[in-house]
């Protein structure tokens, strides 16, 4: 699920950061080739209003990246929108990240057929839950445009969505399940990065994964959104052109004939939570409906088409991946696609890997590290006045470095944050970049992008949204049989790997 407005936050990487109105920042990511880092800064006045003000930085994974800066920086959504065609690349390039690792591995013990149909089920599910998405976020908007000047509308995170429909609860719930998804997600990018890099530099996987997440952590700490931006796009560019080249080389040496060979539908359930992980892109639904000005139309076709090609690849690099190793059974596909007989192979593997890694983690901590940033600025705001602060930075001016460390150690301590945990887990228990993903996709997408998103829509129901021209209103209520039916597949999912992971710790 690797890279990334291209966060927008998903952890890379798509992950967006964002404040609404509370105190609160908020921040989405996902694993991925393309990172949205939303900057907001909150001004209290004396009665405790929150007045926003928006600075962006859009990260992607094509020529397009300075353009989408322009559309969200420097215009107003309403005079300016986006380009179907560039929500189309946002999606694509956020779908396709780390989860593509996990994928042929998980598949294997299922076969081709049913693990393909498996991905097609769950495409229908996720873009039913995407759709459901857009339409909360699309209604709240032009309810708030009652409220606010147009012009200072700005995006409206899941997390606002669920405290808007469902009240404190909501958003309280929103929060924690992205707490947990950062860091499950940041386990696995650790785990799978120190097992990759271990192969090349010939050091122990644990100490790899550390090293590989410091470089990431330093790229971020010292060098800025902007040089983030400009690294990570490279690093999605590279991602993608070194995916197809492979899975074209990987289809002319696959033994095709016996792909069909193993069909175990029994084990089907088993690759729900990988591909999950791999095709969500359900943080981009608030940053796509303010790129396209709120066009419930062109947001359709752009989730519909955004969606249906990561699809086709994901299936396209499973069928490769399975006709190297079609009956060895327990070895990953992976290692079988890098021991491919042509030159230069098991590079490109390791070289797409490493990156798929990166750009999600890229991301996921840019993202995740300024979470944590706004906790502690508004913990900090609490307890010192700013004439104190004023005090304390002329007296650390006099001492250079002093003031340096001053300014920036709630950055560093926030980085910390989001980076130690995750490192130490990822050292400490065996193959945790599987576990990871099954989590990530198993528990807190199911219950991030597949529960909420109905209960939200189900809250609204009954609710009259005016359309902004007093012609109308959008009746969700139509949908409620299906609302009630992805409610259910939802929990089943969850209900599912709950069950597998209680019978594999024999309980």
């Amino acid at each position: 699920m690797g890279t990334q407005l291209r966060a927008s936050a998903h952890p890379q990487s798509y992950s967006f950061h964002m404040r609404t109105n509370t105190s609160r920042t908020w921040t989405w990511n996902h694993q991925q080739g393309v990172a949205i880092y939303l900057k907001a800064k909150i001004d209290y006045c004396s009665c405790s209003a929150p007045v926003r003000h928006w600075r962006s930085y859009v990260t992607k994974a094509n020529h397009s990246t300075e353009q989408l800066k322009d559309d969200f920086i420097s215009t107003p959504t309403k005079k300016k929108k986006g380009t179907v065609v560039g929500a189309v690349a946002l999606i694509v390039g956020t779908s396709i990240g780390s989860g593509i690792l996990a994928l042929p591995k998980k598949t294997s013990p299922a076969g081709f057929i049913p693990s393909a149909t498996s991905m097609v089920l769950c495409w229908g599910f996720l873009l039913i839950e995407a759709l459901l998405l857009t339409e909360i976020n699309v209604n709240i908007r032009r309810r708030m445009k009652k409220r606010e000047d147009e012009d200072k509308l700005e995006i409206i995170s899941i997390r606002t969505m669920a405290q808007e429909t469902l009240g404190t609860w909501g958003g309280n719930f929103a929060t924690i399940n992205y707490i947990f998804l950062a860091y499950t997600s940041m386990v696995a990018y650790t785990s799978k990065a120190g097992e990759i890099l271990s192969r090349v530099i010939n050091l122990p996987a644990s100490l790899s994964g550390i090293l590989f997440t410091i470089i990431f952590t330093t790229l971020i700490s010292f060098g800025g959104p902007r040089f983030t931006d400009q690294i990570n796009q490279w690093l999605t560019a590279s991602m993608i052109g070194l995916l197809v080249a492979i899975e074209v080389i990987g289809a002319s040496s696959g033994a095709w004939s016996e792909l069909m060979s193993i069909s175990n539908w029994d084990k089907v359930p088993g690759t729900v939570p990988v591909i999950i992980f791999s095709l969500v892109f359900h943080d981009l639904a608030p940053v796509l409906c303010t790129y396209l000005g709120g066009d419930l139309a062109r947001i359709r076709v752009s989730v519909v088409v955004g969606s249906l090609l990561p699809l086709i690849a994901l299936i396209v690099w499973d069928a490769v991946a399975l006709s190297l190793s079609p009956l060895a059974d327990g070895i990953d596909p992976i290692n079988m696609l890098m021991r491919v007989n042509w030159s230069g192979v098991a590079t490109m593997v390791q070289v797409f890997s490493l990156l798929a890694v990166g750009t999600s983690q890229i991301g996921t901590l840019l993202g995740f590290s300024q979470f944590f940033l706004e906790q502690l600025n508004f913990l900090t705001s609490r307890s010192t006045s700013k004439q104190m602060k004023e005090v304390e930075r002329k007296q650390r001016a006099l001492f250079g470095l002093k003031d340096w460390w001053g300014d920036n150690k709630t950055s560093f301590t926030a980085m910390a944050m989001a980076v130690a945990p995750p490192l130490l887990v990822s050292t400490s228990v065996p193959d945790a970049f599987s576990t990871a993903t099954d989590i990530a996709g198993g528990y807190c997408m199911a219950m991030l992008y597949g529960v909420l998103p109905p209960a939200m829509a189900w809250a609204m129901h009954g609710k009259s949204y005016d359309d902004g021209g007093g012609g109308g209103e959008i009746t969700l209520y139509k949908v409620k049989p299906a609302l009630i039916g992805v409610g259910l597949l939802s929990c089943g999912i969850l209900l599912e790997q709950l069950l597998q992971d209680l019978s594999f710790l024999h309980l």
